[in-house]
């Protein structure tokens, strides 16, 4: 009988990804949840309006686990305000920083700044090593730090995410306050890819995480469920041959 490990027990640490209010709070409370991100974009999608008062509302009440908030400017010296604010609020924050902005200018010179500046950054929207060692390079030795790789993009475009990770983890492996991070997870399956390459985190969206109450299931139950589900709909469509 070939079943899957539960989700608290795996190693990689699951954090719950996106902006509706509800589901952050819920999936806080989940032992097998060890932090949470979001970004500008899930949060207006959630119908977010005062980006600041969400923010401190949903540090406030989840304080114990950490938190990725973005900033939104394209001008790197309003990034650095931004994230200079975004690191004052309460709560175990991290403060997202994409490893560009829309011109393609780097942001590696406004990451080192911030990081040795103390500040825990999350270096986001990353999909070559090239990028990721650009990141690893500008982060300072002793402040913790996430780099997120979004190999779910590299997978949509139909490149295997694998080797990119596998390369990314030699990268960061260099700097131990750093950990890798496997961003834009697309399936259920995800997790234990990443789990098996030893990535130290993955992003997960509540409905990919819905998915989690079937782990332990056999495939030969699956098998006989699949099977039940055909006859059963094909009898109440009345098919005759």
């Amino acid at each position: 009988m070939t079943t899957a490990k539960k989700l608290e027990e795996l190693s990689i640490k699951i954090f719950a990804d996106g902006a509706e209010k509800a589901d952050m709070l819920a999936l806080a409370k989940e032992p097998y949840i060890k932090g949470l991100t979001t970004n500008p974009t899930l949060m207006h999608k959630a119908g977010v309006t005062d980006y600041a008062a969400f923010a401190k509302e949903i540090l406030t009440a989840i304080p114990d686990k950490p938190i990725s908030f973005e900033v939104f400017s394209d001008d790197f010296d309003e990034m650095e305000r931004q994230a200079h604010v975004i690191a004052s609020w309460p709560g175990n924050v991290y403060v997202k920083i994409p490893i560009m902005n829309t011109k393609g200018e780097s942001s590696a010179p406004l990451i080192a700044t911030l990081s040795a500046a103390g500040i825990r950054l999350n270096v986001t929207m990353i999909l070559t090593a090239k990028q990721v060692q650009i990141a690893t390079d500008a982060l300072d030795m002793d402040v913790p730090a996430i780099i997120s790789v979004f190999a779910g993009r590299a997978a949509d475009v139909g490149i295997d995410p694998v080797p990119l990770m596998e390369q990314s983890m030699k990268i960061v492996a260099k700097k131990p306050k750093i950990e890798l991070l496997w961003a834009s997870t697309r399936e259920l399956f995800n997790i234990y890819e990443a789990e098996r390459l030893g990535v130290h985190i993955i992003t997960v969206p509540p409905s990919v995480l819905k998915k989690a109450k079937g782990i332990g299931t056999s495939l030969e139950a699956l098998e006989l469920e699949g099977v039940k589900i055909f006859y059963d709909d094909g009898k109440a469509a009345g098919f005759t041959i």
